[in-house]
């Protein structure tokens, strides 16, 4: 049985569909997140970017997602090393770093989301949206999003 694309293919060789393919739907880099200013510590809030979809954690407008969000960030090859925030259970993060993709991964279920939210990984239903939202983002700290697993 030939082994999947993630354990033979670096990221830097990966084609497009491939390297798409490995996004998990999470939905944790679309969550606000603050920086201390005094410690550099990274917090990331239960508050999402407003075109996210807390039902499916998906974004409901991936293809013009930039027009309508100017400052949403494209994960990619170039500035992976960069992205200090992507949680540890990022599909990206952990293969740069050697690591597999988990048990709950969608590529590991023939797509399906429904491990990964069975395992507390995705946002559904636990974020509330930027658009619905008044108070200071410190108040939305939450520690769920650094959830890891094996």
């Amino acid at each position: 049985m030939a082994k999947p694309f993630w354990q033979t293919t670096p990221l830097a060789e990966m084609t497009t569909e491939q390297w798409e393919s490995l996004c998990d739907g999470c939905g944790k880099c679309c969550l606000h997140k603050l920086v201390d200013d005094d410690t550099d510590e990274l917090y990331f809030t239960d508050v999402s970017c407003q075109l996210l979809c807390a039902e499916s954690g998906s974004c409901k407008q991936y293809a013009t997602r930039f027009d309508i969000v100017p400052d949403c960030v494209v994960i990619s090859q170039d500035n992976l090393q960069q992205l200090y925030y992507l949680p540890n259970s990022c599909a990206y993060r952990r293969l740069a770093e050697g690591r597999s993709l988990p048990s709950w991964h969608p590529l590991r279920h023939q797509g399906s989301k429904d491990a990964m939210v069975a395992a507390g990984i995705s946002v559904v239903g636990r974020i509330i949206n930027e658009r619905d939202f008044a108070a200071e983002l410190e108040d939305r700290i939450v520690t769920w999003p650094l959830q890891d697993t094996p």
